[in-house]
Order: C-alpha cells, then structure tokens, then sequence
C-alpha cells in the first residue's frame, strides 16, 4: 500500500508534446507523486517523457497496456524496467503465458506490474459485443486469478471492483482505479466512476485522475484537494 495522499495520487499526461507534458508537471509536481505517461505521449515522445517525469523526482506509471505475444511482452517489460518506470499496465487477457514471463522481466526491480482487467469505459454490453462472458465483475475477477497465479503484483480496476478483489486476494495486490471523478464531476466516456473517497474506502491503492484536475479553474488546487480526500479518507 502506498504512504502519502500525494503518493497515493496519479496525473496522467494526456497530451501530444513533451513542452505540454513539462508544463503540466511544473504545474502539478508539488501536489501528486506519480504521472502517468500514455500512449498518446509515448508515442509521440517516446522516453524523453519518462525522463521529464524523473527530472521532477517524481514516479512514471508507464500505461501502455501490452497485449502481444509472450516474448514481445516480455521484451517490452524489460525496456519499461531499464528506463526506471515505477508501473507498468499490461493486459491480463494477454494469458498466463505472457504474464509469467512479463513477471520474470521484472523481478529484482523496482517495476510493479499492472494488469488491465476490463477498461473503465466498458460495461456488459461492450464485453457482450466482443464475445466476452460477463458480467464485468465476474470478467473482472477471473481476470484478476489469472494475473495474480501469473505472478502480477498489480491490477487496474474500477473502484466497484476493489470490494470483492480485496475480499477474494487480499490485502497484498496493488490495485489502480481509473474513472475517479469527485461528487459533481462530469462523467465524460466512463461507465464505472466512483468518488476519491469511496475509492480509497472500497480498498484502492492508488487513484488515477485526470480531467477533474487539468480542466479545473486552478489544477494545483484541485490536485490538493483529492490529496486532502485521500488522507481523510485513508485515516
């Protein structure tokens, strides 16, 4: 379990260029201890924006959500670890497989797997659509079996999910929850959003939260506020 409320907080850089990347990390640094850098920036970036992260001493959570064949994955993963990368998000649909070797990349590292359950954006019709057996809970924690008897340390879920997968795992995983939006905020294009504080309160680790914060009137203040949360939420 992470320490401090700040620690506790993610920011992801959701943007096109490093000089944006920058500014929002001068911006927020003071008040959240990890940034997650996405397949939009890396793409456009590639390391030099996990290397703008650690310039501000400030954990990277690398999503980039692989999924591909074993060797691929864990190839990819050992990469993530040279550059230094706090998190790492692979998918746990990827199979045991894939996944004990993204483990065995790891190990001895600092690097915490994340696997991907089923993306906060989806409901059962989505995973109905793909041939997938629901409901999302159950597809949730079947998921979340195969990852964590594959040696994944970490899960990425929604903060309805976090209930059970500490009920059935226990206190030990890390679990990340995308879709936190505080009382009030727009929804945007999730399906399963939650509060700060039920998150941390369902057994959350860390929060991942995005446009509450950037499209806030002050975002330093608004990153202080969820941090505030967090700590109350976490006494």
């Amino acid at each position: 379990m992470l320490d401090h409320g700040c620690e506790r907080l993610a920011f992801p850089l959701d943007v096109a260029t490093l000089r944006e990347a920058e500014a929002l990390l001068d911006q927020l640094a003071e008040h959240v201890g990890v940034f997650k850098v996405g397949l939009e920036l890396f793409t456009a970036e590639g390391p030099a924006a996990v290397r703008a992260v650690h310039a501000r001493k400030r954990r990277c959570f690398l999503d980039l959500k692989l999924h591909d064949i074993p060797t691929t994955v864990s190839r990819a993963v050992a990469s993530a670890r040279d550059l230094g990368v706090a998190y790492l998000t692979l998918h746990a649909a990827n199979g045991p497989d894939a996944l004990r070797e993204a483990t065995a990349a790891a190990a001895g590292s600092q690097l915490q797997l994340l696997a991907v359950t089923v993306l906060t954006s989806m409901d059962d019709a989505a995973l109905d659509a793909i041939g997938m057996r629901g409901p999302v809970a159950q597809a949730v924690m079947r998921l979340a079996q195969v990852a964590t008897a594959a040696g994944i340390g970490g899960l990425v879920c929604s903060a309805q999910e976090c209930g059970p997968l500490r009920a059935q795992l226990g206190a030990a995983p890390v679990l990340v929850t995308p879709g936190i939006r505080p009382a009030g905020a727009a929804v945007g294009d999730q399906r399963r959003v939650t509060t700060p504080a039920a998150a941390i309160a369902s057994g959350a680790s860390m929060l991942v939260v995005g446009r509450p914060i950037r499209d806030a009137p002050d975002p330093a203040a608004a990153a202080a506020a969820i941090v505030a949360e967090i700590e109350q939420a976490s006494r």
